[in-house]
């Protein structure tokens, strides 16, 4: 069975993860064919920073009642957000891999259609939709864990000849150390060459904010789609 993280007082099932330490091990237990060097820097790539982003224009201004780790339901309506379903998740750690538990993890990101609930976004044609909650806020567990549920984001014209690829906004605030602000995005988007904000993450990091939509576990919608975005600090 999958372990169950309850995060705001919805439960999700979350596939088990490898542990740091069982991660070295296995790492390890390579040495015999790997160079001592090349596994060194195996270890060193599992806590590299994650690089910081534009907050960009469209961070809430107004707070809602409503902005829990379930962003595909509102409170109060019967019907689900539009767009393909997917479960964001990861581990926020600092740079020496330890687990951050209590950090504030908060998401904002356009609907299906790309549109934000935001003022400087009314004039987007595409209509807002009623049942998506565009903005939720979790906090890690004690091992660092977040969960979101969540659509996959619309891409938007963001200027003449500039679209921007799906991507959902970050903002974690640690207590005791600064917060960050970057974005995350999904592998396989024709848009990430011609997009400004991501080339201006240096190529070397830029594999650290894009992620892999996969297939879901037991326990998943099994139409919905689960990508893993670990943050370090």
């Amino acid at each position: 069975m999958p372990k169950l993280y309850g995060l705001n007082s919805r439960i999700y099932p979350v596939p088990r993860q490898l542990s740091r330490r069982q991660l070295l091990k296995a790492l390890l237990a390579t040495a015999g064919t790997l160079a001592s060097s090349t596994v060194l820097a195996a270890v060193r790539d599992l806590c590299l920073l994650t690089p910081p982003q534009t907050e960009g224009p469209y961070y809430p201004v107004h707070d809602q009642l409503h902005k829990d780790n379930d962003l595909t339901r509102v409170e109060g309506r019967t019907g689900p957000a539009t767009g393909q379903t997917i479960y964001v998740q990861g581990l926020v750690r600092d740079a020496s891999c330890r687990p951050i538990e209590g950090a504030m993890v908060e998401i904002w990101q356009a609907s299906a259609n790309g549109r934000y609930n935001h003022p400087r976004d009314r004039e987007n044609p595409a209509p807002l939709d009623p049942n998506f909650q565009y903005w939720g806020t979790t906090r890690t567990d004690r091992e660092g864990g977040y969960l979101f549920k969540t659509i996959l984001p619309g891409r938007y014209y963001a200027g003449r000849n500039w679209m921007r690829p799906a991507h959902i906004h970050f903002k974690i605030r640690p207590a005791g150390l600064p917060e960050v602000t970057t974005q995350m995005y999904f592998a396989g988007d024709p848009y990430h060459k011609g997009d400004y904000i991501l080339n201006d993450v240096p190529a070397e990091a830029r594999a650290r904010v894009i992620v892999e939509l996969l297939a879901p576990g037991p326990g998943y919608e099994p139409d919905s789609k689960v990508c893993h975005f670990d943050v370090a600090l």
